[in-house]
């Protein structure tokens, strides 16, 4: 089960620093789901998740906003 980290109210690019933080400190195989509300952060995180060498699993309309889901 992926963790989830609420990022709804943080706008771009604060958002993918907390999200790396957060991703930084899970161990190999997790499962980070982040959930936005920045379209910014839509368009700019998966991009700069994958520079990073994390998996984008998937990028969806969530509560509120959109669902990120990233892998380690």
């Amino acid at each position: 089960m992926a963790e989830q980290l609420d990022l709804r109210g943080v706008k771009c690019p604060l958002n993918w620093a907390r999200a790396k933080v957060h991703l930084e400190q899970l161990p190999e195989g997790s499962e980070l789901e982040l959930l936005l509300d920045d379209p910014k952060g839509v368009r700019d995180i998966p991009r700069a998740a994958e520079s990073a060498g994390y998996v984008v699993i998937a990028v969806e309309p969530g509560e509120g906003g959109w669902r990120i889901l990233l892998g380690v």
